[in-house]
């Protein structure tokens, strides 16, 4: 059975099929339990079942043999077509229980032999905000950040986050604050404020964890773009006073004479280099749009750089005169709609006054909805006048998502390769842009 090679591949790869909203198997979403809570022993493909053998002609008896049958059928999920005939109590029936609320539907293809099961969280909001509960209790932070979502996509469970109880029980992430953002025009007063806290709450990690490397890493990338001719002892940049003197180079010596210093200056209160955020905020680039108003906030607090913040669909929203709150510039995007690339590359360019001396930062998948080859004349133009252009698909931690290959490959062809990067790389992808070095393109 296949679902029994999913259980023994780990967290990630059970996890990772339990959220595919389209065919996830019972089994599957159980195997996702059985390996968070207790992975050290799991079931290897020498000894596991076949689609029709008996599970007792391969599992021997004894403690070991029937540990076996216990995690097979956490695996499995029960019902006649599990083999395993073992029943579950206590702790173990109770985490059987929230997987087949969740996973356990017929009606979203949760069991592959196409009975309709009865099991599901239904539409009342006690009940579900028990089950929240439930999944806090057995399983550990990120696959109940993983249950969240399937419960959203899977059960239609969107429009119960608008009452104050359920946010109040769900684990907060970056998934459920685009949730959020999508619902926070529909959201009742009596909701707004609770959901300003969740979101506060989920920034504020961000901000802990992202800001203090931000801050130190552009801070010595400006310092170190601000190169003189006069530096101090401590301030001499020996590698390129090197470079620079190798013809004064003396053989007899073994040494080279500097005739010309090269340091770094000193970062002044003086404003050095803009920054522009342009962002995508159709519905797929949610997670994006949480970090980049993270980072926005990082930036705008550094008083030598001076940031712009721009999100688009089909319309353009200026969001610098809210840049100093994350939270007010969420709650300021409507996740959704079109996308009109060239239009908000449009309002960033009317923007620029110091083009050598900026860095423009498009974050989208490149789905453009306006016009193609004006876009790309846009890009090509800033390039030309000095400015740095930086095309990220996503800032998130999922990888680099769907996107247009060939408006990919058109920016690449003009100097601006578009990549996907983590929130963690991107601080140094900053400092190599600020300091006009190549950049750091993680490896595809």
């Amino acid at each position: 059975m296949s679902t029994g090679t999913t259980g023994t591949t780990g967290t990630g790869t059970a996890t990772g099929t339990a959220t595919d909203t389209t065919g996830t198997a019972t089994g599957t979403a159980h195997a996702t339990a059985t390996t968070a809570t207790t992975p050290d022993t799991a079931p290897t493909p020498d000894t596991a079942p076949g689609p029709t053998a008996d599970p007792s002609t391969v599992v021997h008896a004894g403690p070991a043999g029937d540990e076996r049958l216990r995690r097979w059928r956490l695996v499995l999920g029960g019902g006649e077509s599990d083999g395993t005939g073992r029943a579950l109590t206590g702790t173990d029936a109770a985490m059987d229980g929230a997987l087949t609320a969740l996973y356990g539907r017929g009606n979203q293809g949760g069991d592959r032999t196409g009975r309709d099961r009865s099991a599901g969280l239904g539409a009342s909001a006690p009940s579900v905000a028990r089950w929240l509960g439930d999944i806090r209790t057995y399983f550990p932070s990120s696959v109940v950040q993983v249950m969240q979502r399937d419960a959203i996509d899977r059960l239609g469970l969107a429009t119960l986050l608008l009452e104050p109880e359920m946010l109040e029980a769900v684990e907060a992430d970056v998934h459920l604050v685009g949730t959020l953002l999508s619902l926070h025009q529909a959201m009742p007063e009596t909701t707004r404020e609770t959901a300003r806290a969740v979101v506060r709450k989920v920034v504020d990690d961000l901000e802990k964890r992202l800001a203090t490397r931000t801050r130190a890493t552009l801070t010595g990338a400006l310092d170190r773009s601000a190169r003189i001719s006069r530096p101090r002892h401590r301030d001499i940049d020996w590698d390129r006073t090197i470079r620079a003197n190798l013809k004064n180079y003396l053989p007899e010596h073994r040494t080279v004479v500097p005739e010309r210093l090269i340091g770094h200056g000193r970062a002044s209160q003086a404003i050095r280099k803009e920054v522009v955020l342009c962002v995508d905020q159709s519905g797929s680039m949610a997670a994006s749009v949480v970090h980049a108003s993270v980072f926005g906030a990082v930036l705008a607090s550094m008083r030598s750089i001076a940031t712009r913040l721009v999100v688009f669909d089909t319309a353009v929203v200026d969001l610098t005169d809210r840049i100093d709150d994350p939270v007010d510039v969420l709650f300021g995007t409507q996740l959704g709609g079109g996308t009109d690339i060239n239009r908000a590359l449009a309002h960033c360019q009317s923007k620029i006054t110091r083009p050598a001396d900026t860095v423009v930062v498009l974050i989208s998948d490149l789905y453009e909805g306006g016009i193609r080859d004006e876009m790309l004349k846009r890009v090509a133009a800033m390039k030309a006048s000095g400015v740095q252009f930086i095309a990220l698909l996503a800032l998130s931690d999922e990888g680099a998502p769907a996107f247009d290959r060939d408006h990919a490959a058109a920016l690449a062809a003009l100097g601006a390769p578009a990549f996907a990067c983590t929130p963690d790389l991107f601080p140094e992808i900053m400092a190599a842009a600020l300091e006009k070095r190549p950049l750091p393109i993680p490896a595809t």
